[in-house]
C-alpha cells in the first residue's frame, strides 16, 4: 500500500465515522414526540427545593456530566451525580422534589439499575435517556427518551461514539426547549458566563471600561490648538473633546483633524480650537453596551468615542485599547 493510498483509507474512515454520526443525530429527529414534551413537563415542574440531577457511569458519565453543564449555563441549574458514588453516600443528595436525567446506552448499567428503586422510594422523578427501550431502566423510568443508534462509528461496533454522541444530542435538545421555555435570555446566559468572552460582550457597559475624570481629555471651545494637543498628549488617547461651559459636548479633535491643520500650516498658538474641531461627533451613552461602542468605532474607523450622558454633557471617553484590556474583541 502506498502513501496515497494509506492516506486515502484513513480520511475514508474519518468521512465515514462523521456519516454514521450525523445519521445517528438526524434519526433522532422523530423520536422528538410526545415523551420528549413530557421530560420537559417534568422539569419545568421541579418544585421550588427541587433539582435536577444528571447521572451516569462511563462514557455516558462524562455526557451527563456535559449535559448537567449545559443546563446549567440555559437556565436550568443541574448537578452531576457519578452513579457509581452514588450507592456509597451519594444518595443523600437526591430529594424526593427533585427529577433525576439518568444516561445509559443498554439501559442496563449495574450501577443505575441498583440505585433507580431507592430514587423512586425517595419519591424523585426519574428521565431516562438510553438505546434500548426494552431495557430495565427503560421499563422503570417516569419517561423514556429513546437514544438508540443503528450502529456504532466504531468499526468493530464496540466503542462508544454514535450512541454518546446521540445521546449528547439529546440532552442539548432538552437543554434548548427548556431555555426556550423559560423564556431564558442572552442577558441571563451572559450572566452565567461572565469570564467569557461572550459574557462580557453581553454584560459589559461602556461605564464599565470608560475613562473618567482626569482621564477624559477635554478642553474650553475658546481653546488654542495648542492647548488641545497638549491634552491629547498628556491623555494618550488620540483625541481631545472640546465642551462649553456646561460641559456639554460641541466638538472633538482627533489625529486626523491634526493632520489637516499641519497641512493647512496653522499656527497652533493663535488657531482656536473651535475654528478646526470636528462637529457633531459620534457620541456613545454610559449604558449602551461596550460591543456597541466597539461597533460604532469600526464603522467610523475611529479608535476612540467620547461618552455623554442624556443632556449631552460629556461624563467620559472610551478608546479601544480599553476594549482590548476587557477582551471585547
Amino acid at each position: 500500500m502506498t502513501a496515497k493510498d494509506a492516506t486515502g483509507t484513513t480520511l475514508d474512515v474519518a468521512r465515514e465515522v462523521l456519516k454514521i454520526e450525523a445519521a445517528a443525530v438526524r434519526a433522532l429527529i422523530r423520536r422528538i414526540d410526545e415523551r420528549f414534551l413530557a421530560a420537559v413537563s417534568l422539569i419545568l415542574g421541579c418544585k421550588k427545593n427541587g433539582r435536577v440531577i444528571v447521572t451516569g457511569i462511563g462514557k455516558s458519565g462524562h455526557i451527563a456530566r456535559k449535559i448537567a453543564s449545559t443546563l446549567s449555563s440555559t437556565g436550568t441549574p443541574a448537578y452531576f451525580l457519578h452513579a457509581a458514588e452514588a450507592s456509597h453516600g451519594d444518595l443523600g443528595l437526591i430529594g424526593g422534589d427533585d427529577v433525576i436525567i439518568a444516561l445509559s446506552n443498554s439501559g442496563e448499567s449495574d450501577e443505575l439499575r441498583q440505585i433507580v428503586p431507592m430514587i423512586k422510594r425517595q419519591g424523585a422523578r426519574i428521565v431516562v435517556i438510553a438505546g434500548n427501550a426494552n431495557s430495565s431502566l427503560a421499563r422503570e423510568a417516569h419517561v423514556f427518551l429513546d437514544a438508540g443508534v443503528a450502529k456504532e462509528a466504531c468499526p468493530h461496533n464496540l466503542a462508544p461514539t454514535a450512541s454518546t454522541t446521540a445521546a449528547l444530542a439529546m440532552g442539548d435538545a432538552l437543554a434548548v426547549a427548556l431555555l426556550h421555555a423559560r423564556g431564558f435570555s442572552a442577558e441571563q446566559f451572559a450572566r452565567a458566563h461572565p469570564g467569557g468572552t461572550l459574557g462580557r460582550r453581553l454584560i459589559t457597559l461602556v461605564s464599565d471600561l470608560m475613562r473618567t475624570g482626569a482621564g477624559v481629555p477635554k478642553v474650553q471651545k475658546d481653546a488654542t490648538l495648542a492647548d488641545a494637543l497638549l491634552e491629547i498628549t498628556r491623555t494618550g488617547m488620540g483625541m481631545t473633546a472640546i465642551v462649553d461651559r456646561k460641559e456639554k459636548l460641541i466638538g472633538v479633535f482627533t489625529d486626523g483633524d491634526l493632520r489637516r491643520c499641519l497641512q493647512r500650516k496653522l499656527d497652533p498658538g493663535s488657531t482656536r480650537i473651535k475654528a478646526v474641531m470636528t462637529t457633531k461627533p459620534r457620541t456613545i451613552k454610559p449604558d449602551e453596551l461596550a460591543v456597541t461602542a466597539l461597533e460604532a468605532m469600526e464603522s467610523r474607523k475611529t479608535t476612540q468615542l467620547p461618552v455623554v450622558d442624556a443632556r449631552g454633557e460629556l461624563v467620559g471617553a472610551l478608546n479601544i485599547h480599553d476594549l482590548f484590556r476587557a477582551k471585547i474583541l
